[in-house]
């Protein structure tokens, strides 16, 4: 079984490798991918109307949304960025280092800066800037509090995990 890759208004998803692309993901029109990335289980990247871009050991995990504006901007996902589970990115800006948790959503014209948390749950409305080394909470989201050290070595940690066991899919277990 191969992701779902597919083809749009001329752009086919382009995919750097090594990465990591599971067999349930969907990767729509114009989408690219870095190395050593990884897009896990159930996810959509659908750049339908502008582009996606997802850099270098990227992780985008199980069952999060990442599309674009039909009238605006793309969405820009820097280097060693982890997504959590079931977020939501919506034509968006994701600096280098930037962490989104669980089940948040960030939204139109938002940037979380290289070194920022957007918490579980959270919303990042449109237009709103995640400063470095700020952590986001709540709906609306707004800054609760500054990350911790061990905050700040998570972050670092994470995109290396996801990318070790990604070569642990890859290599077939």
């Amino acid at each position: 079984m191969s992701p779902v890759i597919r083809s749009l208004r001329g752009y086919t998803p382009r995919i750097a490798k090594p990465s990591f692309v599971a067999e349930t993901a969907a990767l729509i029109g114009d989408v690219s991918i870095g190395a050593e990335s990884s897009i896990w289980y159930g996810a959509v990247l659908r750049g339908d109307d502008n582009p996606i871009t997802v850099g270098r050991r990227s992780n985008i995990q199980d069952g999060t949304i990442v599309h674009v504006s039909s009238t605006g901007q793309g969405t820009v996902i820097g280097d060693e960025v982890s997504i959590g589970h079931a977020a939501i990115i919506h034509a968006c800006t994701l600096e280098d280092r930037a962490f989104v948790g669980m089940g948040a959503t960030v939204m139109d014209g938002a940037v979380v800066e290289g070194g920022a948390m957007v918490a579980a749950g959270a919303l990042v409305a449109p237009g709103k800037i995640v400063r470095t080394g700020q952590v986001w909470m709540g709906n609306p989201g707004r800054h609760a509090r500054d990350l911790t050290a061990d905050e700040e070595a998570y972050l670092a940690y994470v995109a290396t995990h996801y990318w070790e066991l990604a070569q642990q899919y890859l290599s077939g277990g």
